[in-house]
């Protein structure tokens, strides 16, 4: 009888049936992969096909009202394109639009995430209440804001500001044009109200992943709430914080859909989307917009890049610390 070494395994592999194969490395892989190939050919059909179609226009003089002189100009659309005033104007708005979006969602977001992350009753209710203004259809967040918030006639800020000047003695006040006096204020607030709530959820992630030990030792050693804040809290969210700016920067550049209800691109309130959609839709200049485009989702993938070395540091950060 022999006996079975220490190293052997404890239980032997059932005999394979006769005639049959043992499956390569290779094979195995692709079984394995089999399943997400028509998910793979959707998803490149619908994103990098229009693109490259996108693409080869850009590079042809192509007016949808005279097809018949459609020709090649490489890349003339492109130099037409970086040397357009109204598209640096659309730049230095989209610009400014983003960078304020952005900063005062951040803000906000923080506030709130400071204050969801406190024990109190309700307060399940009100963090459902804070998140509602996400979940909407841009479109239809526009349009509330539009008609409830900014309609001279009927909108609850008129009535807010009518109510005060009644406070202060004056009966018959001047009436604000929201969308005429203040337009590119106004799309911002609309944007600030609808992304605020993204920031705080990332933000409050970040704030319960905090060392419960750390600020226990934080507090016993003496150290006031905004020592705590400071020298703990601010720096353990600073990789939550990259990641929301990063995600709301890229999101809010392409956004159209705020611009396009509230001002229809007037007043200054245009921004590259908006420019583009000009071109397209109402120049019906096909290659200067898709130049345009493609200008844009390079800016947009070098942005994407950036968040996504974020993201995996911040994945990799939390599986060091588990």
């Amino acid at each position: 009888m022999t006996l079975r070494s220490p190293s052997a395994p404890a239980r032997q592999r059932a005999p394979l049936p006769r005639g049959a194969r043992v499956p390569k490395g290779r094979a195995r892989a692709w079984a394995r992969r089999a399943p997400l190939l028509p998910a793979l050919v959707f998803l490149i059909a619908v994103t990098q096909l229009p693109f490259v179609a996108t693409l080869v226009i850009s590079f042809f003089d192509w007016n949808s009202l005279s097809p018949d002189t459609r020709r090649f100009t490489g890349f003339d659309n492109y130099a037409a394109v970086a040397g357009d005033a109204a598209l640096r104007d659309s730049v230095l708005t989209t610009v400014v639009l983003t960078a304020t979006v952005v900063a005062l969602s951040v803000v906000l977001g923080l506030l709130l995430a400071l204050l969801l992350n406190r024990t109190f009753r309700g307060r399940g209710l009100v963090q459902t209440l804070l998140v509602t203004p996400f979940l909407l259809v841009p479109v239809s967040a526009a349009l509330l804001w539009k008609h409830a918030l900014y309609n001279p006639e009927y909108g609850l800020l008129n009535g807010a500001w009518a109510w005060l000047a009644g406070l202060l003695g004056d009966r018959s006040p001047a009436q604000p044009e929201w969308l005429t006096d203040t337009p590119l204020l106004a799309v911002e607030a609309a944007l600030v109200w609808q992304w605020t709530p993204f920031m705080m959820l990332i933000l409050l992630a970040g704030l319960r992943s905090r060392s419960a030990e750390a600020m226990e030792a934080a507090r016993l050693d003496g150290a006031t709430a905004w020592q705590a804040f400071r020298h703990l809290t601010l720096p353990h969210l600073r990789r939550y914080l990259e990641l929301g700016v990063l995600l709301g920067s890229i999101h809010i550049v392409q956004h159209f859909d705020a611009v396009f209800t509230l001002t229809s691109g007037g007043l200054g309130t245009a921004n590259l989307p908006y420019t583009i959609h000009q071109t397209f839709y109402q120049a019906h200049e096909y290659g200067l917009a898709s130049a345009a485009g493609v200008l844009v989702v390079i800016g947009t993938i070098l942005i994407a890049t950036f968040a996504l070395r974020v993201v995996s540091s911040l994945f990799r950060a939390e599986v060091s610390r588990a």
